[in-house]
């Protein structure tokens, strides 16, 4: 059996940090063969020495990580042990509130699981069965132009427009659809691995989704394969419930579901770049008999550098500036 210890030791490990990692072993029978150390499944060290170190370990990928350790004794048989740890962003984010430039109408019976702002119009994909669907809806009257309902058995989520194609995410039947951005008809579906679809944004090349864990996962939007895929966290964590997503130039930028923070993301590192605080952005605007869910909602005018914001039934849609917190 294998022991690993990391020095020095911490409950958090930040990117770039260089840690020395000893591996000591006990046989009981036997004679061993080799004992290999691996980071992230990547080999560090094969040695057939029971207690060894690798020094100046480069921690160069933010998020859930691991030493994995295999002792393989002279007659095949082996025992492994895993030490599992967390790498976190080596840099504070920015800290950002917001000033209300303008409100529009929003349907208060969208259950807002997407959103996007293209050519002059509103694109937004619902969720909840037997309601979800995919809208082309007029910014500022918040009257539908287009609609396509989804089947009853799919919840709808995610969307991202793409070489005029409409690209939809389903919750849980692993399940996407692919429309005619002209038309809403239905001209692709595909699958994905992840249990669980959440939000949908792309980087003018390919898709990129989340799942509602810490991972954001960039997909080929011909085959659908998956081409890569980061974790998130900040300085003091890993960041949990990545929802709705919007790329917003060569950053994305994601809810972070039952709060009313929108996180900044850097897509080369995982690293949380910045913070949104969007409390009180809905209060004048509500009663509290009003039936509302969470913040949910980021669509971007870039021709007029203009950033929408809403959330799950709620009655109106912000243009909204970001201010600095000091």
């Amino acid at each position: 059996m294998s022991n690993i210890t990391i020095l020095p030791q911490a409950q958090n490990y930040y990117l770039g940090n260089n840690v020395s990692v000893r591996v000591q072993t006990r046989v009981k029978n036997g004679e061993i063969d080799n004992i290999r150390l691996f980071y992230n499944g990547e080999l560090l060290e094969k040695s057939n020495e029971l207690d060894f170190t690798v020094y100046n370990v480069k921690l160069d990928q933010i998020g859930k990580s691991n030493f994995f350790v295999q002792a393989t004794k002279t007659d095949s048989m082996s025992n492994s042990r895993t030490l599992a740890f967390n790498v976190v962003s080596d840099t504070a984010p920015k800290k950002y509130s917001y000033t209300t430039l303008k409100d529009y109408p929003h349907n208060p019976g969208f259950y807002t699981q997407g959103l996007e702002f293209y050519e002059g119009f509103l694109y937004e994909g619902t969720g909840e069965k037997g309601k979800s669907g995919l809208f082309k809806v007029n910014l500022n009257s918040g009257n539908q132009v287009m609609h396509h309902s989804l089947d009853e058995k799919y919840f709808g989520e995610g969307i991202t427009i793409l070489d005029n194609k409409v690209y939809q995410l389903t919750y849980r039947a692993q399940k996407g659809f692919v429309y005619n951005l002209s038309d809403f008809a239905v001209i692709d579906s595909f699958t994905f691995n992840s249990k669980e679809g959440w939000g949908l944004t792309n980087d003018g090349k390919n898709l990129i989704m989340s799942n509602g864990s810490h991972e954001l996962i960039w997909l080929d939007p011909t085959n659908y394969s998956e081409i890569k895929k980061i974790q998130v966290a900040n300085n003091v964590g890993i960041v949990n419930y990545l929802n709705e997503l919007e790329y917003i130039d060569k950053s994305i930028y994601a809810n972070v579901y039952t709060s009313n923070l929108i996180v900044q993301i850097e897509p080369e590192t995982g690293k949380v770049l910045s913070e949104i605080n969007l409390d009180g952005i809905l209060n004048m605007y509500t009663n509290p008999s009003d039936t509302i869910d969470y913040l949910n909602g980021i669509a971007y005018d870039s021709d007029k550098d203009r950033l929408f914001v809403t959330g799950k039934w709620w009655p109106r849609l912000f243009e909204i500036e970001l201010v600095e917190s000091k």
